[in-house]
């Protein structure tokens, strides 16, 4: 269209400005007869009108101001007729790279899904396809309007992304050849250098992510963010024109300092704050990944962060904060008494994390210390059924535990396709078996921790393995106890390929085993408000 291959790529009372000069409505010169007439079915006559006629009566006002063009711009900033125009016009240049920057530069239509959905499929038809979906990740995170349809169009885009690789690998698979073996690719996702290099390929996406904020400048505040606890404990924290106040310590880690903090002076509004030093914002890209894979439905189930403001010296993640404790702490609770936690409740938090391995694997990450410190309890809002374990989808109010911490999380489309890993995790009692025997491992890394909790959920103690040879010259790794089926499945792996089939089977029959009988789902709610009040009054 040659209208727009004419006019710059401007702000709006610019647009405009430019739209009267070349558009066929302007005022025809005393030397022209007749206006000429329009092309028929012009996407952008209708805007440009509209956008003509304002200024029109702008200038021939009795009271001009050029003040008054800024109050035009500020009307039409937000207007989604005039993103179109701007989508019209990228894809008239065929750059819809410059006209992105330029609204990102100006902080305009942000908040609108069409700009991210637009921006994408310009992306993909150049074949840029890691790019678009890196788009459609920015729009969610930001919760562009409507999110549904942006959610949708996204997963629309990955399953056409995935027919697309799954032909490619068809089309190039080599013919079988017996002296052929293809030798996995080994990475330490941990180690520093991998780290760095890590940090440095996601670092154009941090900055579009919502709730980053970074400063070259060290952190300069009343207190220093690395004081101790008794230090810090009442004194405020002002990051990004809020104030926190420091209220207690839930728990220190080997890498953080995690606060519970109140908002503003309001009391009932907490947060929890995590400082680390040195800086390390892998964690909050880690959860805004999980707000773009993980569904609606499930993603409560994974802790949220708000923001994170990342200094020279230390940064400091915001995130939600939870009153309840640990399973952990429940786990403890029983032990104070010397008793062990009744089967019910033990089956119940398996399950838990059991749907929640199955999510997270089914979506290309593993968290990397799974344990019981890193899993903060919830409590239902109402009565559990038999309706709750039945079928694949539930309520959300049926929550019961959340995983944070995803500091040591693994982002396995960061990775080359068939990546495996080694290194230990030097968690003591949780490096799974492949990293015991020094061999390259994967989901275990999370399904070993399960098996571990659950040990320690039915016994009071951390697992110990054993190796017995079976007939077949293999080994298997085995714990004589309660659950066999579990413990058995999932720490004799064979592949490090997706397990997540496995664990749905697994989480299956506990819920089947759950709903065969309803005095056991009555002695579950029984059980889950004795703990409640227990921990509360601890």
């Amino acid at each position: 269209m040659v209208l727009l291959e004419r006019t710059p790529l401007v702000v709006p009372e610019a647009a405009a400005a430019a739209a009267a000069a070349s558009s066929p409505l302007r005022r025809p010169s005393p030397r022209v007869l007749r206006e000429v007439p329009p092309p028929p079915l012009d996407p952008i006559l209708p805007y440009l009108r509209s956008i003509n006629k304002a200024m029109d009566e702008l200038r021939t006002g009795p009271k001009f101001e050029a003040a008054a063009l800024d109050r035009l711009k500020i009307c039409y900033s937000t207007d989604p007729r005039l993103l179109k125009i701007w989508i019209l016009y990228a894809d008239a240049i065929g750059d819809f790279d410059k006209a992105y920057k330029q609204l990102e530069e100006k902080r305009m239509f942000l908040e609108h899904a069409l700009l991210y959905d637009a921006y994408a499929l310009f992306l993909f038809s150049k074949g840029k396809v890691l790019e678009a979906g890196k788009v459609y990740e920015v729009g969610i995170s930001r919760k562009a309007e409507p999110l549904d349809h942006l959610k949708k169009m996204h997963t629309i885009f990955l399953k056409h992304l995935e027919k697309i690789v799954e032909e490619a690998d068809a089309d190039a698979q080599p013919k079988p050849s017996k002296i052929q073996k293809k030798e996995p690719i080994l990475l330490d996702p941990w180690s520093e250098s991998t780290m760095n290099n890590l940090l440095e390929n996601i670092n154009v996406d941090l900055k579009k992510f919502a709730g980053y904020h970074k400063s070259n400048k060290v952190y300069h505040g009343k207190v220093p963010l690395t004081s101790p606890q008794n230090v810090l404990r009442n004194k405020v924290i002002e990051l990004g024109g809020r104030k926190y106040q420091i209220k207690g310590s839930p728990g220190t880690g080997a890498f953080a300092k995690v606060y519970k903090a109140s908002v503003d002076g309001n009391t009932e509004d907490l947060v929890a704050l995590k400082i680390q030093k040195p800086p390390f914002p892998w964690e909050f890209y880690m959860y805004r990944q999980l707000d773009t894979r993980v569904s609606d439905i499930e993603r409560p189930s994974f802790g949220y962060t708000h923001e994170v403001h990342v200094y020279a010296d230390v940064s400091v993640l915001v995130c939600d904060y939870l009153p309840y404790g640990t399973l952990l702490d429940v786990i403890n609770s029983h032990l104070v008494l010397e008793r062990h936690m009744d089967e019910v409740l033990c089956i119940y938090y398996t399950i838990e994390m059991l749907r929640m391995l199955e999510t997270l694997h089914s979506v290309g990450i593993i968290h990397g210390d799974f344990k019981p410190d890193n899993m903060l309890v919830c409590y239902p809002s109402g009565e559990i059924t038999d309706e709750t374990f039945k079928g694949e989808t539930r309520s959300e109010r049926n929550q019961g535990l959340c995983l944070v911490d995803w500091g040591r999380g693994i982002d396995l489309n960061l990775f080359p396709s068939g990546a495996e890993f080694y290194g230990d995790c030097r968690t003591s009692g949780f490096s799974c078996v492949e990293m015991q025997e020094q061999r390259a491992w994967t989901f275990q890394a999370d399904t070993y921790g399960l098996c571990v909790i659950a040990h320690m959920m039915l016994h009071g103690t951390q697992m110990s393995i054993q190796k017995t040879p079976r007939p077949d010259g293999s080994y298997m790794y085995w714990n004589v106890e309660l659950w066999k089926n579990l413990f058995s499945t999932l720490l004799n792996a064979t592949s490090n390929g997706s397990d997540a089939a496995v664990l749905r089977s697994l989480r299956m029959s506990f819920q089947e085993y759950l709903c065969s009988n309803r005095q056991l789902v009555g002695k579950l709610n029984q059980q889950l408000a004795k703990q409640k009040t227990s921990l509360c009054l601890s």
